[in-house]
């Protein structure tokens, strides 16, 4: 019987990204639905009950929530092509470590950059986003990707910000590329494989939607 998978998702949502390129990495036939966060389809609040949050994987009938936790499904069930996660077991717990600073220190960051209107707020994010945009220039070293010389688990947790970086310059007003270049050089990288840059969508079209919802959210 063929693997039915299902996921629901929303276009702009970094963590749905992560999914997205999994997929397209693995080679993993899917049927997509994308959800309207405002207006939550009952396919939704049955598969996430607990949360109600996008992305949601359903691999025939059973619901894998929580980004991360997906990808690494993902990574066990269709373990014969592609491997995300290292096989050794220090280095695949170094890996769920940096994927869990991208979650609290980019993400957290960077969400204040575009939605905060306190402006000692948006200048503690500010530091501590480009404070964590270094460290993980110190992490990737001379590697090509943060999986060595192949996309990995980090790399995959990681590039989906990327896409958000023009509204994180714009309203955060930082240059990205100046401060860490090298970090730009890997996000570049990474765009170049087909399976990223059929998954995510370009800087504009991420910017023209925060920039709609800022002005839905009155932040001026």
């Amino acid at each position: 019987m063929a693997d039915e998978v299902i996921l629901l998702d929303y276009r702009p949502s970094p963590f749905g990204m992560r999914l997205r390129i999994t997929l397209a990495q693995k080679g993993i036939e899917y049927e997509y639905k994308d959800e309207d966060l405002q207006n939550k389809s009952p396919l939704l609040l049955q598969m996430n009950p607990i949360h109600k949050k996008i992305p949601v994987l359903i691999h025939n009938g059973k619901p894998i929530c929580e980004s991360l936790i997906a990808v690494q499904y993902i990574d066990e069930v269709w373990n014969d092509k592609s491997p995300l996660l290292p096989s050794d077991p220090y280095q695949r717990s170094q890996a769920r470590f940096w994927a869990d600073f991208v979650d609290k220190k980019v993400y957290e960051n960077g969400r204040n950059l575009v939605w905060t209107k306190n402006g000692e707020e948006k200048e503690a994010a500010k530091k501590e986003f480009i404070e964590a945009l270094k460290l993980l220039e110190q992490e990737l070293g001379d590697k090509s990707y943060f999986g060595g010389e192949k996309l990995g688990y980090v790399d995959v947790a990681l590039i989906p910000f990327y896409t958000w970086f023009k509204g994180y310059e714009t309203f955060g007003n930082i240059n990205i590329e100046k401060e860490c270049p090298k970090f730009i050089d890997w996000a570049k990288r990474c765009i170049e494989i087909e399976s990223v840059s059929k998954s995510i969508p370009d800087q504009d079209k991420v910017y023209q939607f925060i920039v709609e919802v800022r002005k839905k959210r009155g932040i001026e």
